[in-house]
């Protein structure tokens, strides 16, 4: 892969000629950055347009109630998986078009709560339920998923987070409260190597990033916080400290686009918040506006996340 400083483009050697990279975009396919919310102890699936603010919109149903489940996203499609008791559901959504979620096939171990991260071409699923469990699926094609490696050490109820290549699962129970940060890459298979410890352990969270930045929630860290940290992707190292939430929130669905981190929902308060930040600075969290009903240990995700 190389940078033609002629052309101003990025470009790829085929093995006979190098040739341009072409991409789309979230903005390009739905007039802006999509994320969608699913699941939360019902089927229903609801989505915003992440560069405006405003309340959600009803998008569809799933195609059976999915609770305590996390979602990912290529550009075109979303999935959700996970679930209470557990299950090794994965439904799809076509993010464009509104409508109802379609089976996709199988995750490779039952669990709840499993973070999925996706670089546009694999969806893959990391942990949750006590398990260490990496699994993968090709977005494009449905069907069940297949082992990619495993966590070095098992967490539930974990963040995420993605650049195009590295996929990181943060904190999570084990059983109690755990500060532990690991990355994948998401083009091979293999086990989880350690990228470092976040500046608060805890559980019920959830995580958002563009290709640079990652922010999550803390969740629980002996009661509900407010607290959000903050990582850089491409480097290893610790998280900081990156502001505070208008309000606890545990088990929120997350989206992000290129300039926007999003956060919606809680458990059990079951709130309809919607807040966000500006993943480029650190600072606390804005009003966005409301779900359409209230929930929350549910998944959400989007087509213009840092994966992709």
């Amino acid at each position: 892969m190389r940078f033609n400083t002629d052309s101003s483009q990025m470009e790829i050697y085929d093995g006979n000629q190098w040739i341009g990279i072409s991409a789309t975009s979230g903005e390009q396919q739905t007039g802006g950055t999509r994320g969608f919310f699913a699941g939360g102890n019902s089927t229903n699936i609801e989505f915003i347009t992440i560069d405006t603010t405003g309340g959600a919109t009803d998008f569809g149903d799933l195609t059976t109630t999915f609770w305590i489940n996390k979602c990912s996203a290529s550009r075109v499609r979303g999935l959700i998986h996970g679930d209470r008791p557990a299950t090794t559901n994965i439904d799809f959504i076509t993010i464009a078009q509104k409508g109802n979620a379609a089976d996709f096939g199988d995750l490779t171990v039952a669990r709840e709560d499993c973070v999925g991260v996706c670089n546009g071409t694999r969806a893959i699923f990391m942990g949750g339920g006590g398990v260490n469990t990496i699994d993968y699926v090709t977005i494009s094609q449905t069907g069940n998923a297949i082992d990619f490696g495993d966590l070095y050490q098992h967490t539930n109820h974990n963040a995420s987070a993605q650049s195009k290549t590295r996929g990181l699962s943060i904190n999570g129970a084990n059983p109690g409260s755990s500060n532990i940060i690991q990355f994948i890459t998401m083009s091979t298979l293999g086990n989880s190597a350690d990228f470092g410890d976040s500046a608060n352990a805890g559980y019920g969270a959830s995580g958002c990033s563009n290709a640079v930045t990652a922010v999550f929630n803390t969740g629980n860290n002996g009661s509900h916080t407010s607290t959000m940290n903050s990582v850089i992707i491409p480097t290893l190292g610790n998280g900081v400290f990156f502001g505070d939430l208008s309000r606890t929130f545990y088990g929120p669905g997350t989206a992000a686009s290129r300039t926007r981190g999003v956060i919606a929902g809680d458990y059990p308060s079951s709130s309809t918040n919607i807040e966000y930040v500006h993943l480029a600075t650190k600072g606390d969290s804005i009003d966005f506006g409301d779900l359409v009903s209230g929930r929350g240990h549910w998944g959400g995700s989007s087509n213009g996340h840092g994966g992709l």
